[in-house]
């Protein structure tokens, strides 16, 4: 009695716990994801070589964690592969009596590898004891049944062997594909090339077959067949075997492979591979990001809780993995440093073969400077949450990288977009661009933009907010005041080397103002420079910038065009000029990263309380009209303005289900049948609900959530992580949006 007592309070504790961690609240108010493990996916490939092209055939694992895989040519097995790294597929030699036998079939029995000769059914386990010879020499397909009984056949014929002999051989009346054990009901499944028939080893009889239209797999799992056939899944019941349901809403509807692993459903297609739980809800594995070849062959449970799939070329092997956010941004950290530093810069790598991120080569960006600003404040972020000195250094070299880029031009307070050591092609090749340093190592990348500039402000204040470093917070406002003296200075212009503004570097009233109302760069550029001044004013004290920034907001009506809402912003007539026209004739993506990024200033340096109240709703109103996107970033951000309502879940389902491995590989999303398309529309949104980050191409904030496919860079370049998941997770962190790990 006492111990029942006992138990019914433990319960009783732990539910309370639990309803206690699910709405713990931050000192605003706001909502805080308690960072508990959760499961992370990520794949190991291992592609046959390429001079090698061996007809793969099926795959298993056995109790060991040893992998077999069957081909044409004998048994192969994994070599080496590490995620990112992959292996390769090579003859397995491991057991010498092997070789002279001449394997057709294979499955497992109690965890234990199964063997079909020309001649036997054998294994290696049980001392070897296992042996029964059959009269099937062409025999390649074999199901266990209960006490190392057996079917087997040749795709005519059937043998049932038991008790170490042939009990029943029998002609099946059409070509067999596949066959299974259904032990629910000790059953033998015969799936034929137009339905399915059981055998019953008790009574060796044959059912009579229901025909299924274009079948091409099946297993069984509680009494029901799942079948896979060329235009989706149909269930049938074991008793009766009368179809129950059937499933058409697929990422994929050419299931040539059908696996139940642990009471997942897994089906292999010629487009990939999906999962599920209850076949209204999918994980897609597309692409070589999850599988080295979309034509899958095979499925099985593989080592460690991972699934193992078959392709044409070669072997994929699925992990989950349990981790926290907290160290999923650790290994996001080391992928940055081990990679993408160029000169302090937050880099792509790119020139890459096929993935092979030891091939790549750094590459220089227009956008140097802006995603390099992201991944600084992610770190200034990191350093105030942790006091971990490495991030503080990395905040130190990364904005040594960015003051260079005012100092390495001749034009005073103009940021260029990169720099690079003289000399290199691709450098030379952009004479627009790329001029000749004073230092004669060095070029520069002049044309700066706009998207630089909020940039450039948003993470000299972020430092010069949070780091309590002297040094370095004095660095970060001499840059700010150096950008803005800048710009005040040439009548809030950018003015490049030779003497002109840059393409977009305007925030003058003669070119704001002289867009019509719904031209998103009236509003945009509105919102950009007065936080910009705000910023400036806020760290500096200079008169200046205050006095500018309620000049524009009074004289001007830039509080009027940053406070327009977001649904006014639209295409212009076609009477208006064609740089309008080109800048409204659809939603720019981009212009969302610098308004987010720009609204820390304008929300954090308002002079007012007034003006912060207005530029809250300006923020709100953005960020619901982004809601559908699902975007990390922009919720997380929306959260500056002490708001509970900031979609923290759809935040946290971003960092969750981001993938690890960031390169660029080729993804096909639009032939799905799962996801409903909608109509063509200015946001460019393609679906109903936006695809899971890990089922999409990588892509930074700047990017459409919504584009479906990605072609034409396949396994060429791989994304940092410092600006695409570090600066959402370490902000959210900041805001005490996000915990650390708990228990």
């Amino acid at each position: 009695m006492k111990s029942w007592y006992l138990a019914v309070l433990f319960l009783i504790f732990n539910f309370c716990v639990v309803v206690q961690a699910q709405n713990k609240l931050n000192e605003k108010g706001q909502p805080i994801h308690i960072d508990q493990p959760f499961t992370q996916d990520y794949s190991v490939k291992y592609y046959l070589p390429d001079e090698h092209m061996i007809s793969l055939r099926k795959v298993e694992s056995d109790r060991n964690n040893s992998i077999k895989i069957l081909s044409k040519s004998g048994l192969i097995q994994p070599h080496a592969g590490a995620f990112l790294y992959p292996g390769t597929l090579q003859a397995d030699r491991t057991y010498l009596p092997m070789r002279d036998f001449e394997i057709q079939g294979m499955t497992t029995y109690q965890t234990q590898f199964i063997y079909l000769t020309d001649q036997a059914v054998l294994s290696n386990a049980w001392a070897g004891s296992f042996l029964v010879y059959h009269s099937l020499p062409n025999a390649h397909l074999v199901a266990m049944g209960p006490d190392f009984a057996c079917l087997i056949t040749d795709g005519r014929s059937i043998n049932f062997l038991s008790e170490g002999e042939e009990k029943y051989s029998r002609e099946a009346s059409g070509k067999i594909l596949d066959i299974q054990y259904a032990d629910d009901l000790d059953l033998f499944i015969l799936l034929m090339e137009d339905g399915i028939a059981t055998f019953d080893h008790k009574k060796n009889e044959i059912s009579d077959r229901i025909t299924i239209e274009g079948v091409q797999a099946v297993a069984c799992h509680k009494k029901s067949m799942y079948v896979g056939t060329k235009e989706g899944i149909r269930v049938y019941g074991l008793t009766g075997m009368k179809m129950i349901n059937q499933y058409d809403r697929l990422p994929a509807t050419n299931i040539r492979a059908v696996e139940i692993i642990d009471g997942t459903f897994w089906y292999g297609t010629d487009q990939g591979a999906f999962s599920t739980k209850d076949h209204s809800h999918f994980n897609f594995y597309n692409g070589e990001r999850w599988i080295t070849a979309n034509q899958v062959l095979d499925i099985a449970a593989g080592p460690e809780n991972s699934v193992l799939i078959l392709s044409s070329n070669g072997l994929s092997q699925i992990h989950f993995k349990e981790i926290t956010l907290e160290e999923k941004a650790a290994y996001f950290d080391q992928q940055v440093r081990s990679r993408h530093i160029r000169h302090g810069f937050n880099a792509t790598l790119g020139n890459m073969s096929k993935g092979n991120v030891n091939s790549g080569t750094l590459k220089d960006s227009d956008n140097d400077g802006l995603w390099t600003a992201m991944y600084l404040a992610g770190q200034a972020f990191r350093y105030a949450v942790t006091k971990d000195k490495e991030a503080l250094a990395n905040v130190q070299e990364s904005l040594d990288g960015m003051d260079r880029l005012y100092s390495i031009n001749p034009v005073p307070g103009f940021p260029s977009r990169s720099f690079e050591r003289r000399g290199y092609k691709e450098v030379l090749s952009d004479p627009e661009r790329w001029q000749h340093a004073e230092d004669p190592a060095w070029d520069w990348k002049a044309t700066t933009s706009s998207d630089e500039a909020i940039g450039h402000i948003f993470a000299f204040g972020v430092i010069a907010e949070i780091i309590e470093d002297e040094k370095i917070k004095q660095q970060a406002i001499t840059l700010i005041d150096t950008l803005m003296s800048h710009i005040v200075k040439n009548d809030l212009y950018l003015i490049d080397y030779d003497g002109k503004h840059t393409t977009w570097g305007r925030w003058h009233p003669d070119y704001v103002n002289g867009f019509e109302k719904m031209v998103g760069d009236r509003k945009l550029n509105s919102s950009n420079i007065i936080g910009m001044l705000q910023t400036a004013y806020h760290f500096t004290g200079k008169e200046k910038y205050r006095k500018k920034a309620y000049e524009l907001m009074e004289s001007y009506g830039y509080l009027e065009n940053l406070m327009r809402p977001m649904k006014e912003i639209g295409v212009v007539g076609q009477d208006e000029d064609d740089w309008s026209k080109m800048l409204s004739q659809t939603w720019n993506h981009s212009d969302d990263e610098m308004y987010f990024v720009g609204y820390w200033g304008l929300y954090n340096y308002a002079f007012t309380d007034d003006l912060r109240q207005k530029y809250e709703i300006a923020i709100i109103d953005h960020w619901e009209h982004e809601r559908p996107e699902k975007e990390g970033l922009w919720n997380i951000m929306t959260a500056l303005t002490q708001t509970k309502e900031f979609d923290l879940e759809h935040a946290i389902w971003y960092l969750q289900e981001h993938p690890l491995d960031l390169i660029s590989w080729n993804i096909t999303n639009s032939q799905r049948k799962d996801i409903s398309l909608i109509e063509d529309n200015f946001r460019r949104q393609t679906t109903k609900e936006v695809l899971p980050p890990d089922e999409r191409r990588i892509q930074r904030h700047n990017a459409n959530m919504f584009t479906l496919d990605s072609r034409g860079g396949n396994g060429t370049q791989e994304y940092s992580a410092g600006d695409i998941w570090l600066l959402p997770y370490w902000m959210g962190r900041y805001l005490n949006v996000i915990s650390a790990p708990e228990k």
